[in-house]
């Protein structure tokens, strides 16, 4: 393995993140302390407990998991399609480097970015409720999981996209509406039987569910189901961009 070209691209991408600082950590903290403002204590004061955790602690799994999907993907998509805007992606096709070294770079430095951002947040969160952790071996595989698997999402998305709106398209269109239908600011058990069963066809459920299950021992999906569908997803973005290397899918064009 060429670790020196790993490196070099995980590298130049963690160095993108300090020029960009506002953007890719203090944006998206500000706007997630302003959920937990006005919902953790404006609205869930008047909300009474879930399954005896206060409201403002229940919806910090899923505004971590929030932030997580929506940054990994726009993390890993502009940092594979900005060498294509340039041009420069050919050089890096023509480098000796194998695509599994390319994507370990690029995907490796977005999850990273990731973690370290739903780091920050749980920390934040915990200046503004109270929190707890039953199960931080879990959280931490949740986390590393969510972020690695959307990178690579992101990464497919960079290579597909072929103008900067694109990047965008995925993430608020798809992405952010699941999120918030996917149990974030509540439990799918509080929703009607039919709607139940609807909201099992959303992937983010098992997501945010096994997440909030390794805080509170909640979860509205059984946690093993929750990481079974993790791994598929996993496995599933692994196999599309094995697909786009083995066929040059707007790489070679």
């Amino acid at each position: 393995m060429n670790l020196h070209a790993v490196r070099a691209i995980y590298n130049f991408e963690m160095a993108r993140t300090a020029r960009t600082l506002m953007q890719s950590i203090i944006s998206p903290v500000l706007s997630t302390s302003l959920y937990f403002v006005v919902f953790g204590s404006a609205i869930g004061s008047r909300i009474p407990e879930i399954g005896g955790v206060s409201y403002g602690a229940f919806i910090v799994p899923g505004l971590i998991m929030l932030s997580l999907l929506t940054q990994s993907i726009s993390n890993a998509s502009f940092g594979i399609y900005f060498p294509k805007f340039t041009g420069t992606i050919f050089e890096l096709l023509s480098a000796p480097i194998s695509g599994f070294e390319l994507v370990l770079g690029y995907v490796g430095a977005a999850a990273t970015k990731s973690i370290v951002l739903g780091l920050i947040i749980l920390a934040t969160a915990a200046l503004f409720v109270p929190l707890r952790i039953e199960h931080p071996l879990t959280m931490i595989l949740f986390l590393v999981l969510t972020s690695v698997t959307f990178s690579l999402l992101g990464f497919i998305i960079g290579i597909w996209a072929d103008g900067f709106e694109k990047l965008q398209l995925v993430p608020l269109l798809i992405i952010t509406p699941l999120t918030f239908l996917g149990g974030s600011f509540y439990s799918i058990d509080m929703l009607p039987p039919f709607w139940q069963t609807v909201s099992l066809f959303n992937p983010v459920v098992y997501l945010i569910s096994g997440f909030r299950w390794s805080f509170y021992d909640l979860s509205d999906v059984g946690v093993v189901v929750s990481l079974s569908m993790a791994l598929l997803f996993m496995a599933v973005s692994l196999a599309i961009v094995g697909w786009i290397f083995k066929t040059g899918y707007r790489l070679k064009t």
